[in-house]
């Protein structure tokens, strides 16, 4: 949050609200001993049942822990349990100075999709955001 880079959040929400807007599949945390360094959740992309194997990945690498794996680790696990859980698209809006995790999951199979143009404001500064798409090659084929 701190860096600008990824996400136009500026203040960590509650539990409670974080709770509410995220999948109860795919969330991740990964942990050495007692540190976090990273973790990864699934929201919702909308309310319409067409859209119920759709979810927006999130994905956040700990600064310190950044180019070792784990980003890899947990995208392939919340591949891994989108899946399971039915989910045939992932989909991830990336502002374009994270080149890390355009990096990431251009190598976890996501395609470039567009670019949404001042899309919103960090810091009274209009942020660009790239979407970014994964389809299932197991899940929704038919």
């Amino acid at each position: 949050m701190d860096t600008g880079f990824a996400t136009f959040e500026k203040v960590v929400p509650s539990f409670e609200v974080w709770d509410a807007s995220h999948l109860a599949v795919g969330r991740l945390v990964a942990v050495n001993g007692e540190t976090i360094l990273g973790w990864a959740a699934l929201s919702p992309v909308s309310s319409r049942c067409v859209y119920g194997g759709v979810a927006e990945v999130s994905v956040y690498i700990g600064q310190g822990n950044r180019g070792q794996g784990v980003g890899k680790m947990l995208m392939q696990q919340l591949i891994f349990e989108s899946e399971k859980a039915g989910l045939w698209t992932l989909q991830s809006g990336i502002f374009p100075e994270n080149e890390g995790s355009v990096e990431l999951h251009l190598k976890m199979g996501f395609r470039f999709i567009g670019k949404r143009e001042r899309v919103g404001k960090r810091d009274n500064v209009w942020k660009d955001n790239l979407l970014f798409e994964r389809r299932s090659t197991v899940v929704g084929v038919d």
